[in-house]
């Protein structure tokens, strides 16, 4: 195969998926051919208009569950929200045998709040960004 290397300034999401698809596929070979990987999202609908508003998103895989997005609107905030997104994906993740959960945050609020849910720091990247820190914990799920 002949190729060139090129970076792109503004890359498509589409990019992304292609690289994905490619490492995800290249895992399940090598690292594990029974690997199941899926996604996994909680919502937040407003009611009048079934309009998403916000949410979780994640996925389950080797066991663990990977919260990658937690987002509730401003005016929602304060309510536990956000502890019942997070109460909702760890069930769900129990209930496809996952036995841990990981996340990681540059929110100083939002550590906190993983912190007395259960999430003990595993890592931290100082200055990330410039001034602040990104945090990453972990959390081991129990069965209801």
């Amino acid at each position: 195969m002949n190729f060139y290397l090129e970076p792109l300034p503004k890359p498509h999401s589409i990019v992304r998926q292609i690289i994905a698809n490619g490492l995800t596929d290249f895992n399940r070979a090598t690292l594990m051919p029974d690997l199941h990987i899926e996604d996994l999202a909680v919502v937040i609908r407003a009611v009048d208009s079934k309009t998403i508003v916000g949410g979780l998103w994640g996925r389950t895989g080797w066991e663990w569950l990977t919260i990658e997005l937690i987002f509730v609107p401003e005016s929602l905030r304060g309510q536990g929200i956000a502890r019942s997104l997070i109460g909702m994906a760890e069930e769900e993740a129990i209930d496809r045998g996952c036995h841990s959960a990981w996340l990681d945050t540059l929110n100083p609020e939002a550590l906190s709040l993983y912190e007395r849910l259960g999430y003990e720091r595993f890592g931290e990247l100082k200055n990330f960004p410039k001034g602040g820190s990104r945090t990453f914990l972990q959390k081991k799920l129990v069965a209801a």
